[in-house]
């Protein structure tokens, strides 16, 4: 494990990363012998720098989520990192490519949640209990470590690799085989990637109740109203400066993205 003080100087390196679009090293060969435990303490600094700073928590996101993720990682649970309102993106808005270091989109079904989840014990049938709406979501991550060379002490420490995300309108969860949702990613008509729902643990559910599980343990809950995203029904696909990516999923709609 690190000692408090290199904890604070992983989390100044990713901050200057960040803020300076150039990426760093990874931190498993800068700090050798950090762990898990070490990188959410490091992604934790970052959060409560954001946050003294003006920034809200919207909500959480999950990643490695799929099981060949997760094997490609070396680990057998997914993580997970925060959302904030200065992460918000929105549809009619171009992002600036060159604002990130190496960005990415990801196709997710978001869950609102409109009450609090239960901390330890939360179940698929709490999760359904407590959404208010399933939304369509692409999820911008980024790596501030070069060249995306990340092992899971330096995603989890990078915020879990999030830089941003979009929503779309959404529907009841009871409506839907959250299962069986269909999703597509294209650009410019050309598609890029698919996938399904079940592709998120088996149930995009589970993994919003893994994480109500996980966060529990260091005292953190999730909220009404807050985003919950579990992990990307689809492979990420590299963004390009001047086009749009839209996510289309069968019978809850679609969200467009767009780069300049």
């Amino acid at each position: 494990m690190l000692t408090a003080r290199r904890r604070q100087e992983a989390a100044e390196l990713l901050r200057s990363a960040e803020h300076g679009r150039t990426p760093v090293a990874p931190l498993t060969e800068t700090f050798p012998g950090i762990d898990a435990e070490d990188a959410y303490g490091i992604q934790l600094l970052n959060i409560a720098h954001r946050t003294t700073a003006g920034a809200l928590v919207t909500g959480h996101k999950v990643g490695l989520s799929s099981r060949v993720m997760q094997r490609m990682m070396g680990v057998d649970e997914p993580d997970y990192g925060h959302l904030l309102d200065d992460m918000e993106l929105h549809p009619d808005r171009p992002v600036p490519a060159a604002r990130y270091c190496a960005p990415r989109v990801e196709v997710e079904i978001g869950f609102v949640l409109g009450d609090d989840l239960p901390g330890a014990g939360c179940t698929v049938a709490d999760v359904l209990d407590a959404t208010e709406r399933v939304v369509p979501a692409l999820e911008l991550i980024d790596s501030r470590v070069r060249d995306w060379r990340i092992r899971i002490a330096d995603t989890i420490a990078d915020n879990a690799s999030s830089a941003g995300y979009v929503t779309g309108e959404g529907r009841d969860p009871r409506a839907l085989d959250l299962l069986g949702v269909e999703a597509r990613l294209s650009s410019g008509g050309e598609l890029l990637a698919e996938g399904r729902g079940d592709a998120v643990l088996g149930d995009p559910a589970e993994a919003v109740a893994w994480l109500a599980r996980t966060v529990a343990r260091f005292g953190v809950p999730l909220k009404k109203g807050h985003l919950v995203l579990p992990g990307s029904c689809t492979r990420a696909v590299d963004v390009t400066a001047g086009r749009t990516y839209t996510a289309e999923f069968a019978g809850l709609g679609s969200v467009s993205l767009s780069f300049c």
